[in-house]
Formats: structure tokens, sequence, C-alpha cells
């Protein structure tokens, strides 16, 4: 059961990282800002994705 609740998490970690880098690709920032979020969501998943749904820049993206 561990494994599957630890790549459950993962999927969903993997799914919200990418939502995470559509919406800063459709944002309105400059293209170096665009480059610095999507680095900091890549390379440091979690923490990347937290930082970004504090301050990150937000694009036109519906679910």
């Amino acid at each position: 059961m561990g494994s599957t609740f630890n790549g459950l998490v993962g999927l969903i970690i993997l799914a919200l990282d990418i939502w995470a880098i559509l919406n800063v690709v459709k944002s309105g920032a400059e293209v170096g800002v665009k480059v610095l979020w999507i680095l900091l969501i890549v390379l440091l998943p979690v923490l990347g994705l937290i930082i970004w749904a504090i301050a990150g820049p937000r694009g036109n993206i519906s679910l």
C-alpha cells in the first residue's frame, strides 16, 4: 500500500507541476521571468509549486 500511495502522490504533484507550467507559459510575464519560474517549478517540484501558488504569474487557463 505504501508504494501505491507514494506513486499516486507523485502523479498528483506531476500533474500540478504541469498545470503550473502551463499557467506560467500563458501568463503575460516577460520571457525571462517565465523561464525562471519554469526552472524553479522543474528543479524544485513541491517547493517550486508552493512558491508559484503564492507569488507566481497566472495565465488564463481554466480547468
